[in-house]
């Protein structure tokens, strides 16, 4: 395979995949929303190279203005939640010292009350689920906080794979071919190892990546 078949190739992959990930956590606030019948509902990405966090997928109002917006990590409830790693119920946000309301207007839309949960990869926060507005008078209660979790679950794979996606095209754009061969060679020698051998070899590629996220 040429350098630009093997450029062509990834490229086309990580963009499918993109689009594949980035659908399924529109799905998921969308799913999110609709079970909660809440007004909006958010995934927010952590931008570790800026240390913001970001509106990756939004349901409801003002979400078409919203998407790729972006704010400092620490910042309101949201950013709580991310630094804490902690889920968190606030039925009035008004009266609590951690909302950003100068930070929600700038968004178009101020909460009255929220659920929020973290999106946890291994040791990693990637960013943060949260669920604005229920109808009046209906609270959240602890069963549907672990629901939550659970579409936060679903939701932190989906993001992972989606960094994942865009630091290959990272990679692309700024010309590293000669990583992505020796990416393909090493996927290529794997897959022809015995099966004790790659036993061994996938527990060193596991460190490998262990090592890098460190």
């Amino acid at each position: 395979m040429s350098t630009d078949q093997l450029r062509a190739a990834v490229a086309a992959g990580a963009l499918a995949s993109e689009a594949l990930h980035r659908s399924l956590l529109q799905s998921i606030v969308e799913t999110a929303r609709a079970i909660f019948s809440a007004k909006a509902s958010s995934i927010f990405l952590l931008d570790e190279e800026t240390d913001e966090l970001v509106f990756e997928a939004v349901v409801g109002a003002g979400a078409d203005a919203l998407l790729g917006k972006r704010f400092p990590a620490d910042t309101g409830i949201a950013g709580w939640v991310l630094v804490t790693r902690q889920p968190l119920v606030v039925e009035d946000v008004q009266g609590d010292p951690r909302f950003a309301r100068d930070a929600a207007e700038a968004t178009g839309y101020v909460p009255k009350g929220l659920m929020a949960v973290p999106l946890l990869h291994e040791e990693r926060a990637l960013g943060v689920l949260s669920v604005l507005d229920r109808p009046k008078d209906v609270r959240f209660s602890l069963r549907e906080m672990d629901l939550l979790t659970m579409f936060a679950a679903q939701a932190s794979v989906a993001l992972e794979l989606l960094q994942r996606g865009r630091r290959i095209r990272a990679i692309l754009d700024g010309g590293g071919v000669d990583e992505l061969a020796t990416l393909a060679r090493v996927s290529e020698h794997f897959e022809q190892l015995p099966e004790g051998r790659r036993e061994a070899g996938l527990r060193l590629l596991k460190e490998l990546d262990r090592v890098l996220r460190t």
